[in-house]
């Protein structure tokens, strides 16, 4: 087992990680930078240390200042969490070069996943399905005019170093994929130092759904899916489990694609099968491989009573899995929302403050991921996640009840949050029958912008 934990993250999933390795006996080191000095991971962590000023570039993407940090203290392993350097290749190789141990999957995992091309290619490897599309990058536009006799219009032209939803551009006839393919070049190379692109066939009408997996290298398992259909700007806003589209059978096939592929990699820890579901023909097609701890895992840890973080860190300490495929079972739903520090009555815009009063929300079935406390400074530089309500119940019909329920008595005072998105959308009957895609959201915000009423700032 690890003896001492360096986080390498802040705010809610800094405090999750923390908390995690305390239950399992591990010390904890926080680094943070001048803007997070009375951050709440800060404060619960064993020790601390200052890693920066504010940018993130200068502090939580320092790989040379996390790893000095680690050497300080006696740390003997780095927990990159999601974002910053979690999906870095070379940051992996680098904790491993010093003599620690990274939590998560090998350099060379992450190196393959990270690539989508490559990643693709290693789908197809295993048997999975993938979206039509080219083989490969793609070497210029005259290459890509030749890939859309295959793909036909709509096409997706799409950064093959990205994610976030970043470096993506959607063609819908000739003219306006040739003013596209540039311009996504442009952004991919500006956004992650790789004009490398590929093209895909757009599913009209999509579902994204994803598969968690727990691989130790050498074995894996699944731990049922998500669904995280409703989006803005390709940003997740509200995960659930189990998805409510797929039939036992479509359920079965896509998990077990999903641990075909982890152990065709050789994945260890716990990482994330992404896909697109099509339910007017019930298929399904990998788009990408999420190599680290996802923000919505606590829906997952909802129906299937497993502490991924834990699991993580006891694999990446030297154990097998500790559990099979036939001891997992999936009871009841989960829905997690994520609160923003945006104000959607004024198109999300940015909110960063102090936090004022603070009432959060209890009782059976509802948990609160958070980094918040009375008299916070929520700092601008970072992104906006402010907290994750996470509800489970018997039922979804059930699960969105306890949602509202639980966002009523939720009072972040002296902040603008994304709660009154939740709000209104667990009243909208489409929300409440399933019948999303991701693409929807879009449309119902151009439809219901005004119920977005700001909330009042106590």
């Amino acid at each position: 087992m690890l003896n001492k934990l360096l986080v390498a993250n802040r705010g809610e999933i800094a405090v999750r990680i923390i908390r995690a390795a305390r239950d399992l006996g591990i010390a904890t080191v926080a680094v943070h930078s001048d803007a997070d000095a009375t951050a709440l991971h800060v404060q619960i962590a064993d020790e601390a240390v200052n890693i920066g000023p504010p940018a993130a570039r200068k502090s939580y993407l320092n790989a040379e200042a996390i790893l000095k940090a680690a050497e300080a203290t006696g740390a003997d392993s780095v927990h990159p969490g999601y974002g910053f350097l979690a999906e870095n290749a070379s940051f992996a190789d680098a904790v491993t070069a010093a003599g620690l141990v990274f939590v998560g999957p090998s350099g060379d995992a992450i190196r393959l996943m990270g690539d989508k091309v490559a990643a693709r290619s290693a789908a197809s490897a295993a048997g999975v399905p993938v979206v039509p599309g080219s083989d490969g990058r793609v070497a210029g536009i005259e290459e890509g005019r030749h890939i859309l006799i295959e793909t036909g219009f709509p096409v997706m032209i799409k950064a093959a170093a990205g994610g976030g939803g970043r470096g993506i551009r959607i063609a819908r006839d000739l003219a306006e994929f040739e003013k596209s393919f540039p311009q996504a070049e442009a952004e991919a190379l500006a956004a992650f130092g790789d004009g490398g692109l590929y093209m895909e066939k757009v599913i009209e009408r999509a579902r994204h759904i994803e598969v968690q997996v727990l691989g130790d290298g050498t074995d894996a398992i699944h731990c049922f899916e998500r669904e995280c259909s409703l989006q803005r700007r390709r940003q997740k806003v509200w995960e659930e489990a189990p998805s409510t589209a797929l039939s036992s059978r479509m359920r079965d096939e896509l998990c077990h694609s999903a641990v075909r592929l982890a152990r065709e990699v050789g994945y260890s820890g716990a990482g994330t099968v992404e896909y697109l579901y099509d339910d007017a023909d019930d298929r399904f097609y990998f788009i990408e491989m999420n190599t680290r701890i996802q923000v919505e895992h606590p829906v997952t840890e909802m129906i299937t009573g497993i502490d991924l973080v834990a699991e993580s860190l006891r694999i990446a300490g030297g154990e097998r899995l500790r559990l099979s495929q036939q001891d997992i079972r999936s009871k009841g739903h989960a829905i997690e929302v994520r609160l923003n520090a945006e104000d959607p009555a004024r198109d999300f815009a940015p909110f960063p403050g102090t936090v004022g009063a603070l009432r959060l929300p209890g009782g059976p079935g509802v948990r609160f991921d958070s980094m918040l406390y009375p008299g916070y400074q929520v700092p601008p530089f970072y992104d906006s996640l402010l907290a994750k309500l996470i509800v489970h119940a018997e039922t979804r019909r059930d699960a969105i009840t306890r949602l509202s329920r639980a966002l009523s008595e939720l009072e972040i005072g002296g902040m603008k949050t994304t709660k009154p998105l939740f709000l209104e959308l667990a009243k909208d009957a489409e929300v409440q029958e399933g019948r999303v895609h991701t693409r929807w959201l879009e449309g119902w915000l151009d439809q219901n912008a005004g119920a977005l009423a700001s909330e009042p700032q106590s």
